[in-house]
C-alpha cells in the first residue's frame, strides 16, 4: 500500500509541478534534463540560500530564495535535526531521500529489516526503509515531522529533497533561474 502511494504521489507531484516549471524556465529546464540523462550518479553543489525579495507581489509568510546551479539545478543547505547536509531539491522524489551515512549523522539509524520498501530510482531499484526527520529547514523556512527515506549509500550519493516537504509549503515556484521556497 505505502508503495502505491508514493508512486501515486510522485505521479501527482510531477504531472502538477511540469508546466509551470516548464513555462518559467524552458532553457533551465532543458540544461537539467540534458544533465540529468546524461549522468548515472546525482553530484551536489553547494548554492547559498538567498533571503527573498519583499516584492509587492510576493506571498507573504517565510521565504527562501536559491539560485540554480551550472547545471540548472537547485542545491543547497538545509538543516536536518539540527545537523547541516547539502541537499538537491528534486521535484520528482516522492519523499525526502537520505542515504544511511547522513541518516546515522542526522541521529537516525533504522534497523535492518526496516529496509522493507522497494522503491524505483534514477539508479533503478533500491530498499529503503521510512523514516521521519524530526525538523528540517532551510533558511527561514522550517518543518517539523518530515517523512523520508533512507538508502544504502551506494544506492543514493547525496541528499535529496522531495515532494514530502515541498508539498507542505505554501508555494514553490522557478522564476528567472531561481526556486522560491515559502512557507
Amino acid at each position: 500500500m505505502l508503495r502505491k502511494l508514493i508512486i501515486f504521489s510522485v505521479c501527482a507531484g510531477t504531472s502538477a509541478s511540469f508546466p509551470t516549471l516548464y513555462q518559467s524556465n524552458q532553457e533551465a529546464f532543458q540544461r537539467m534534463l540534458v544533465s540529468f540523462l546524461g549522468s548515472d550518479k546525482m553530484t551536489t553543489a553547494s548554492v547559498s540560500a538567498m533571503p527573498a525579495s519583499s516584492g509587492s507581489n510576493e506571498t507573504s509568510g517565510r521565504k527562501v530564495r536559491l539560485a540554480a546551479d551550472q547545471r540548472g539545478h537547485f542545491t543547497a543547505e538545509f538543516t536536518m535535526n539540527g545537523r547541516r547536509v547539502d541537499a538537491m531539491i528534486d521535484t520528482g522524489a516522492t519523499a525526502v531521500a537520505i542515504n544511511r551515512s547522513t541518516a546515522r549523522r542526522i541521529g537516525i539509524s533504522p534497523a535492518q529489516m526496516d529496509f522493507s520498501e522497494q522503491v524505483d530510482t534514477a539508479n533503478g531499484m533500491a530498499r529503503a526503509a521510512v523514516v521521519t526527520i524530526d525538523r528540517l529547514q532551510i533558511g527561514q523556512v522550517s518543518l517539523d515531522n518530515v517523512q523520508a527515506v533512507v538508502m544504502d549509500d551506494k544506492a543514493l550519493s547525496g541528499t535529496l529533497v522531495g515532494m514530502s516537504f515541498l508539498n507542505r509549503l505554501g508555494k514553490y515556484q522557478v522564476e528567472n533561474g531561481t526556486l522560491l521556497l515559502v512557507q
